[in-house]
């Protein structure tokens, strides 16, 4: 082993090494239980962000943890095409280069996109091996990969032909940027500042005008009615009636229906059922027109009139003016309101009228529903699964077509003489309807989440009957945020269900995101984002991981920061020292069974102290209580084992009985070796390091078996009696450190306690001498009277004196602790003046007359505090 911890030394040659011997592949193995993971493929346009470490060593920590539990293990890896992400890169790239998509066409465009794939899809997964991401690489998956795509293909011929897929006009999110259709779960809403316009509607045959507010102005030249509430009786008498639209001078009628809020503006509502949903379903209950008065790009068409070309902001600006000019608009407010954008590109999308292709979910969605209420699929915390219920059981048809060329192609083609529609996963020979053998394919793809809903059973072979499908389906746990519930858990949810027959994973573990120290969410706007990749450069793949495991909960954010990273790195070094300490001592020492000697109570602690943390961590582990876990492992490292046993064996390892030094010495190696074992999930490299230097170990920790607890090495008697012990010690220390003690300064201690308890402390006391400078020790059963003045401590074994003399120079704490009281008594004084001063109360800020409270409170108590001590050494 290195003198000091450098993970950059070891860490990439030690994942080669475990990836050549055949460590992560998943092996269907009858004599073994299945555990698998699907991991949440990540876009091939990614790079390995702050969230994405945290998701995968998640699920690496359980993933190794279950592998030495002895289960054959499975962590399914793979990447997303990420059709949206995708396809405005490469146009952002032809952008650059002078060209555009309809330049270079479909079959062009996607050549370029595989490129793209081959070039930039395979740079998160090396990334991820750089986490440490023990994923069965031999069989990484890609949702456009042909196993993947025949699953989509059957997938969606087997909705169509059960009329659960459908085309149709329906209003949709769409990306006037993206220019493509959009599902409301990829719509992200944030809060804008905005204007309130109100205008005035005459109606007609009358000088009557009724008012209408609206954030969308350009859009009232798609207007087909206005709307009220039945309920409202100042407009009962206009029901049936007609408006005469601004500046369009079209007659459209007044409308009553129960959407209309009648304390919302002036209870009165434009319906525009080409452009908003709620008037679209206005619209269908009334008959009414439907008028689409923008193109896909957001700019106004023909049916806008003299706006047509305009952009759709430039169209509002025009088109409010006019209305002022013209005496339509009654006042403009300044108003605040959620506004959707896409969720990649950013841009405002609008709502419009499109054909586009359907999934029916009511149907779906009810066993995946049922599968949660029956606890066949279980959240983890269950708190979420009131998101997931409230999404489901309020689920609306999911539009899944997609207007781009990255992606699924839709199986569908079209008789180019009918018009006769054919859902196949080849192109058909003859149209079915008229005979004719010409056909064209429709241009949309699938919706993204079509593809990554059917992950967990599609990347094990599904359609086909394979043997991996066999064991592996379904999975164990899906480890993923709780900001993709509705996009892919659900999904995936009713996708297994329906397709498989099954649930596609037996628990949903939901973790929350990385915020910084400060709690804020990262963000380039805020320039607080931390590179996982820098920080595994600067301090190892280990230490980020545990910088992430450790504090985490099930469900919760955390707080990230690059001094909690430092934490963790001083961690490793702790690790890194105290095992070249054990190995160092351990050469050409012939070590004996843990089982073959008689164990010192120090031994005994120890050991009991494994046995107790062993059953926690793995406990909490099973709970998926990893932030748990870690903690309890560093405490039991850092202190119980480093700090307390090592030290405690120093006088026998420094000794001259070779038995005892080989006893003690086959203990540190049982302790470290199985410590090791239970840091290997959240800590890899480091541990793998150490363990193949320990000892008789020749193969991976990773591969080794999880630690039991064993009662023979348990001793409950053993453990109480050495922590009444180990109380002694630390409250010496804290005795030595009140007086500011020099190290090299001993000290003798008189301990007072019964004929048992100094038996014990009698057995023990070369821990006590070594541990706490102490160079004489007595026990007594009455307090002594020949050691002058003494500072004494109650314990529970023990009443401890120790001679004052040994400690201070009592003349010179005596003079230094009057001097002390001397100005103390001046400063509360002055402090007493000030209060009583009534110039000062009246005329000084509240802050300043309660800070000096404060300080009179706070030296009054330091003032008994020092009289007390000069009492004692007078």
């Amino acid at each position: 082993m290195l003198k000091n911890y450098q993970p950059n030394e070891f860490e990439t040659e030690l994942y080669r090494q475990w990836e050549a011997a055949g460590y992560f592949k998943g092996i269907p193995d009858k004599d073994k239980k299945p555990f698998s993971i699907v991991i949440p493929p990540p876009n091939i346009t990614g790079q390995l962000h702050i969230g994405h470490a945290l998701d995968d060593t998640v699920q690496d920590v359980i993933i190794r943890f279950k592998r030495m539990q002895g289960y054959s293990v499975l962590w399914q890896p793979g990447t997303d095409h990420a059709s949206i992400a995708t396809e405005v890169k490469i146009v952002e790239q032809m952008k650059n280069e002078g060209m555009d998509k309809m330049s270079v066409g479909r079959e062009g465009f996607l050549e370029r996109a595989w490129k793209w794939k081959e070039k930039y899809g395979g740079r998160i997964v090396e990334q991820l091996k750089r986490l440490g991401c023990s994923c069965d690489w031999s069989r990484e998956a890609f949702t456009m990969d042909e196993t993947c795509s025949r699953a989509v293909q059957e997938v969606f011929i087997r909705l169509y032909e059960e009329g659960l897929i459908y085309q149709g006009d329906r209003i949709i999110n769409w990306c006037p940027d993206c220019k493509t259709a959009l599902s409301d779960a990829e719509v992200e809403y944030v809060e804008q500042d905005s204007f309130m316009w109100t205008l005035r509607y005459p109606i007609e045959g009358s000088g009557e005008y009724i008012e209408i507010a609206t954030t969308r102005p350009e859009t009232m030249l798609g207007d087909t009615a206005v709307a009220v509430n039945p309920k409202d009786k100042r407009y009962a008498h206009l029901v049936g009636k007609n408006v005469i639209l601004p500046i369009v001078g079209k007659a459209i009628p007044i409308v009553a229906d129960d959407y209309v809020e009648t304390d919302f503006g002036s209870g009165v509502v434009k319906i525009t059922p080409a452009h908003d949903p709620n008037d679209y379903e206005v619209g269908l209950r009334h008959g009414l027109e439907t008028i689409c008065v923008m193109d896909e790009g957001g700019v106004m068409n023909s049916n806008a009139g003299k706006y047509a070309g305009q952009d759709r902001y430039e169209c509002r600006k025009n088109l409010v003016e006019e209305l002022k000019s013209l005496g339509f608009l009654v006042k403009i407010e300044p108003y605040k309101h959620n506004v959707g954008q896409c969720y990649r590109c950013r841009t405002t999308v609008e709502p419009r009228i499109s054909k586009q292709w359907f999934v029916k979910m009511q149907p779906l969605a009810q066993p995946a529903i049922q599968a949660v209420k029956d606890k066949s699929i279980r959240f983890v915390p269950k708190r979420f699964e009131k998101i997931y219920f409230n999404w489901m059981e309020n689920i609306k048809d999911w539009c899944i077509s997609r207007q781009l060329w990255w992606g699924h192609r839709i199986p569908a083609f079209y008789c180019k003489e009918c018009s006769h529609t054919v859902v196949a996963k080849q192109q058909p020979h003859t149209c079915p309807n008229c005979g004719c053998k010409s056909f064209r394919q429709d241009d949309d793809v699938l919706d993204t989440w079509f593809s990554s809903a059917l992950w967990p059973f599609s990347t094990l072979g599904w359609p086909d009957k394979t043997e991996m499908l066999d064991y592996f389906y379904p999975t164990s746990v899906l480890v993923t945020a709780y900001d993709i519930i509705f996009f892919w858990v659900a999904r995936m949810i009713f996708s297994g269900l329906k397709y498989v027959g099954e649930r596609p994973f037996d628990e949903v573990l939901i973790h929350g995101i990385v915020r910084d120290d400060k709690g804020r969410k990262m963000s380039k706007s805020l320039n607080n984002g931390i590179d996982p990749l820098e920080i595994i450069d600067k301090y190892g793949a280990d230490t980020l991981r545990f910088s992430l495991a450790n504090g985490t909960a099930p469900g919760s954010d955390i707080r990230f920061s690059e001094k909690k990273v430092e934490h963790s790195r001083n961690f490793m070094n702790k690790i890194w020292n105290a095992s070249r300490f054990v190995i160092m001592n351990s050469e050409g020492v012939d070590l004996p069974p843990i089982d073959g000697f008689r164990k010192t109570i120090a031994d005994k602690w120890i050991l009991t102290k494994l046995n107790r943390v062993i059953g926690e961590v793995t406990k909490n582990l099973e709970k998926y209580e990893l932030g748990l876990a870690a903690a309890k492992l560093y405490d039991f490292v850092w202190s119980d084992f480093c700090d307390w046993y090592i030290e405690l064996t120093k006088p026998v390892l420094y000794g001259d009985d070779a038995t005892a030094k080989a006893n003690t010495l086959a203990v540190l190696n049982y302790v470290l070796s199985n410590a090791l074992k239970l840091m290997h999930p959240f800590i890899p490299f480091i541990t793998e390091k150490i363990y193949l230097a320990l000892p008789n170990t020749d193969k991976s920790i990773m591969i080794s078996n999880w630690p039991i607890r064993d009662a023979k090495t348990s001793d409950a008697a053993s453990h109480k009696q050495f922590e009444g012990i180990m109380e002694i010690i630390r409250v010496l220390r804290n005795i030595r450190a009140d007086k500011n003690l020099a190290p090299s300064k001993k000290i003798t201690l008189c301990c007072v306690c019964g004929t048992a308890e100094q038996k014990l402390i009698g057995k023990c006391a070369i821990y006590i001498e070594k541990l706490a400078g102490v160079d004489k020790l007595v026990c007594a059963k009455s307090a002594p009277t020949d050691m002058g003045k003494t500072v004494s401590a109650v314990t529970a074994l023990a009443e401890l004196y120790v001679p004052l003399g040994e400690l201070i120079d009592v003349e010179k704490e005596l003079e230094r602790l009057q001097n002390e009281r001397v100005k103390l008594s001046a400063e509360l004084e002055r402090c007493r003046g000030m209060l009583a001063n009534q110039g000062f109360i009246a005329k000084a800020p509240a802050k300043l007359i309660e800070a000096e409270r404060e300080k009179l409170t706070k030296n009054n108590e330091l003032l008994e505090k020092l009289n007390a001590q000069i009492a004692a050494l007078q």
